[in-house]
């Protein structure tokens, strides 16, 4: 199962680092039942979008309760065998949730399909929406609006090998 692991860059710099994603269970998005019921698509590619866009949205989250991170959203697309991956029952009904997964065991780097990171150019909007982001979850339309700014940014696409690039380290 392909799932999308939310983090921020100094997140991956330490799962670089580690070779390990975060600590478990690793909370990650994947298509879910439920995000099949919301998203209303058959097409596998569209409902790994989705997936996609609900981790960038975690990403966000991460985001915006550390202010001292820079402000890129990265996502990292691994796979894991299915078993190691399930919904959590109390959260399953929660539309914050959609697409959540909860995955036990190590995951490791070196599983990893590809990075996900907004470009350098989407930071103004990425800084603003985590900044609007509390607001927009109590209702606020125009934060709303603000939160989806960043979302029109797609997210660019980098094979694992070039993580030290990305991190500015090179090696």
């Amino acid at each position: 199962m392909r799932v999308y692991v939310p983090l921020t860059l100094p997140g991956l710099a330490e799962a670089h680092k580690t070779g390990e994603l975060g600590a478990e269970p690793t909370v990650a998005y994947a298509v879910t039942p439920a995000l099949r019921e919301w998203y209303l698509s058959d097409d596998i590619e569209e409902l790994e979008y989705a997936a996609l866009s609900r981790a960038a949205l975690a990403s966000l989250r991460l985001l915006a309760a550390d202010p001292r991170v820079p402000r890129r959203r990265v996502v990292v697309a691994v796979d894991v065998p299915d078993r190691a991956a399930a919904v959590d029952p109390d959260r399953g009904l929660d539309p914050a949730a959609l697409g959540e997964v909860r995955v036990t065991g190590v995951v490791r780097l070196a599983k990893a399909a590809a990075v996900h990171v907004d470009a350098e150019g989407a930071e103004a909007d990425v800084t603003a929406a985590a900044q609007a982001l509390a607001a927009a979850d109590g209702g606020d339309d125009d934060a709303q609006f603000v939160v989806d700014g960043a979302e029109d940014h797609e997210l660019l696409w980098f094979a694992p090998q070039e993580i030290p690039n990305l991190l500015g380290s090179g090696d």
